[in-house]
């Protein structure tokens, strides 16, 4: 769940103490249960809701009998789950591939690209979970040229200062997220919470459990007590119990590896699977397509507030009833590249 407001509130958790935290999300979290779930959608005037006015809007339509033209929308994101049933039925497919031949039938550089396209994938069929921040790899590519300069910034050429003022940008993007104090108490507070999950872990027997699994659950361990509030305030102050322990862990180990690239150069996660010269925008035919991969969280979550299925009776409504969606994976679990993003929209174009 790439999600800044998880990640906010999951460090004012650590921060501040899931009690306290608690019973400042109750207030927040009953707010948020007032509202219906259609909530965005709706006309202020009509129901006291500020949403769009989108159903007043479609009526308005109707009464002037008014088509629309369908409209091909490209989302570069995560990923996206072809197998949703309120996706489905709005899933682009290129007619001019062949599913499953193995072959480039439309001879655009990629092979069976039926939905979109993965620019994060590697041609054994792997692809990039999570990957390092923008910031670190700039910070530690200039390091070498930069990293010990004490001179005048003004003597230095057009495109010397450009890489120089780069660099200390870089720089202090790093330091603002590397706080040696939150990384403390992020190292101090972890090791309490991996041992709370191992023992929720065990005593439910699931690998991964979200809130709702521990509503009857009984912890006598002090950990176990700490992780199941901790969870169950997280779960609380993002309205649902959808958090899951295993989110959870991966988001404070992110956290901590973050903060690490501040001494250490990053690895290089998406060299290690996707094989490309990074530095040649012409080295264009790489990637696989498996647009789902193993994280289409945020691009499915964004793909429905586009287009999912009206009037179905399932999930939510989305905003358009005429569209195909065209998933273009380029967006990792950490900060994209340049070439992926760039390579993204020319591919959708």
């Amino acid at each position: 769940m790439k999600n800044k407001q998880f990640s906010l509130l999951l460090l004012a958790a650590l921060f501040t103490g899931y009690a306290g935290f608690a019973q400042e999300s109750d207030a927040g979290s009953k707010a948020k249960e007032s509202a219906p779930s259609n909530w965005h959608l709706l006309d202020a005037t009509e129901s006291g809701v500020e949403g769009i006015s989108l159903d007043k809007a479609y009526a308005y339509l109707k009464s002037k009998n008014l088509k629309s033209k369908k409209v091909l929308v490209a989302v570069i994101d995560s990923g996206i789950d072809t197998l949703h049933e309120d996706l489905k039925p709005v899933l682009w497919v290129n007619k001019g591939e062949i599913p499953g031949n193995g072959l480039d039938d439309d001879h655009n550089g990629y092979v069976d690209d039926i939905h979109g396209w993965n620019f994060l994938g590697g041609k054994d069929g792997r692809s990039v979970k999570e990957d390092s921040y923008e910031a670190a790899r700039v910070y530690h590519q200039l390091k070498k040229d930069w990293g010990s300069f004490s001179g005048n910034p003004k003597s230095l050429s057009k495109k010397q200062k450009a890489a120089y003022m780069t660099y200390k940008k870089a720089e202090e993007a790093l330091l603002e997220d590397a706080d040696p104090a939150e990384l403390t108490q992020i190292k101090q507070m972890y090791p309490k919470i991996q041992a709370g999950d191992s023992l929720i872990r065990k005593d439910l027997g699931k690998e991964e459990y979200g809130a709702g699994d521990l509503e009857n659950y009984k912890p006598t361990d002090a950990d176990a007590k700490m992780m199941k509030g901790f969870l169950t305030s997280i779960a609380k102050a993002n309205s649902g119990s959808d958090i899951t322990n295993k989110q959870i862990m991966e988001e404070i180990e992110g956290q901590l590896r973050k903060a690490s690239t501040a001494l250490d150069a990053p690895e290089e996660y998406r060299k290690n699977i996707v094989g490309d010269d990074e530095s040649n925008f012409e080295d264009r035919s790489y990637g696989n397509n498996d647009v789902m991969a193993s994280t289409p969280f945020h691009g499915t979550h964004c793909s429905g507030i586009i287009g999912a299925v009206r009037d179905n009776g399932i999930g939510v409504q989305g905003i358009a009833d005429n569209v195909e969606i065209m998933m273009v994976r380029a967006v990792p679990d950490g900060d994209e590249h340049d070439k992926d993003i760039a390579l993204a929209i020319r591919y959708a174009v």
